[in-house]
């Protein structure tokens, strides 16, 4: 076999694999949205319940019971902002929407963007509780010694175990600047 023939099928099958990975990247690349939705609705995490719309089950109110939600907010990054809820605490119905605020000031000299980590305790209360808007879904930008309300809409699911009737809510406030700076 000459050379030319070698090289002939050598190109040929560096084509074919080229396009079969090609192929294969963007098939998992379509893929990847609903395999990340399936992966959420099954953990409880991320906000797959949000986007699918509002649900039988948690459209029913339970008058007869009542949930104490605690807000609580730590800025990790010691001086650099104000944070805190608008209020320690609130009694809830599950199965109903409801809205809360917290505050957060830049205490710098200069403009500065920050990232909201939230986290639900107990444990087992986390796949019950379901923010549809949050400030926490994406970075937030400050001017120089700016202060805002950000707001978080959620609701208890009906079926959160009989046994827990208090839920902390919980944010670990971040500042994003120098990351944010490098993106």
């Amino acid at each position: 076999m000459d050379p030319a023939d070698q090289r002939k099928r050598a190109n040929r099958g560096l084509i074919i694999g080229l396009v079969a990975m090609t192929a294969g990247s963007f098939a998992f690349g379509w893929a990847l949205i609903p395999l990340y939705d399936v992966f959420c609705r099954l953990t409880g995490i991320g906000n797959a319940e949000a986007k699918a719309g509002p649900s039988s089950a948690r459209e029913a109110i339970d008058p007869n019971r009542e949930i104490t939600i605690e807000f609580l907010a730590d800025p990790a990054s010691v001086g650099s902002f104000e944070f805190r809820p608008k209020i320690a605490s609130m009694r809830i119905h599950p199965g109903k929407l409801y809205d809360t605020n917290f505050y957060a000031k830049n205490l710098t000299t200069a403009a500065s963007v920050a990232q909201a980590v939230p986290s639900i305790s107990p444990g087992v209360a986390a796949k019950y509780f379901h923010k549809t808007a949050c400030f926490c879904f994406s970075p937030q930008s400050f001017k120089v010694g700016e202060g805002r309300d950000m707001p978080v809409r959620f609701i208890v699911d009906p079926g959160l175990p009989s046994n827990v009737d208090r839920i902390t809510l919980a944010y670990t406030f971040f500042d994003t600047t120098q990351s944010a700076a490098r993106r």
